[in-house]
């Protein structure tokens, strides 16, 4: 479970995103050109509770951009070059944001995702003392098996060959595609794959396999 709140951030996801994506290698040189879009996004849980792990799928100049990001209250070591900024939050105080694929929290959700099936995070604000559902902006589902064994979590280097970044974890290669083929289709199995407003179709954002 997710609790978020309904707080001020300076600057904001979108802000943040905005300035980030154009700079990225594996982004059409022409994704500097338009104004960013965040299609519909969802959240893995950290069963720690210190990290939030959201996923943003964005449309910038006719590209769909998959972005995972980690919010974390302190800075991740060895995490400097996915760093995106930091965020003045009005509850939380100040949070360092990364491209989750520095961050093991991530990988470690990621995984259990791809491999075992585990479902997105169900997502409430903190509201008067109590929760309130949020509305599902994205949905995911995965071709894993129930019951996979899961590769241990660890410190990550992410290894970037087009717009595929991978990290492996034992016998496993655990890639996310950070720019999404809308035609649906699947290049690695077992897959994630997502849907969100306006793609009912499922297109693969990340899967795993054997090496």
């Amino acid at each position: 479970m997710a609790i978020m709140y309904k707080a001020d951030l300076s600057p904001t996801k979108a802000e943040l995103i905005a300035r980030w994506l154009p700079l990225q290698q594996w982004m059409p040189a022409a994704a500097d050109d338009a104004n960013l879009q965040l299609l519909g996004s969802f959240r893995f849980d950290d069963p720690d509770g210190e990290v939030g792990l959201e996923t943003h799928l964005a449309r910038l100049a006719g590209t769909v951009a998959h972005v995972p990001l980690s919010y974390r209250g302190a800075p991740l070591d060895g995490a400097e070059p996915g760093l995106l900024g930091t965020m003045e939050h009005s509850v939380l105080g100040t949070r360092w944001i990364y491209d989750a694929a520095w961050d093991p929290t991530y990988w470690t959700g990621l995984a259990a995702a791809i491999l075992d099936r585990m479902p997105q995070a169900e997502q409430f604000f903190a509201v008067n003392g109590g929760l309130e559902r949020a509305p599902e902006t994205a949905h995911i589902d995965s071709s894993g098996t129930l019951d996979a064994e899961l590769p241990p979590s660890r410190d990550v280097t992410p290894t970037t060959d087009g717009a595929v970044t991978t990290v492996s974890a034992g016998d496993i290669d655990i890639s996310i595609f950070r720019v999404i083929d809308t035609t649906g289709r699947i290049d690695i199995e077992p897959a994630l794959t997502a849907t969100w407003a306006g793609q009912s179709a499922p297109v693969q954002i990340a899967g795993a396999a054997l090496h």
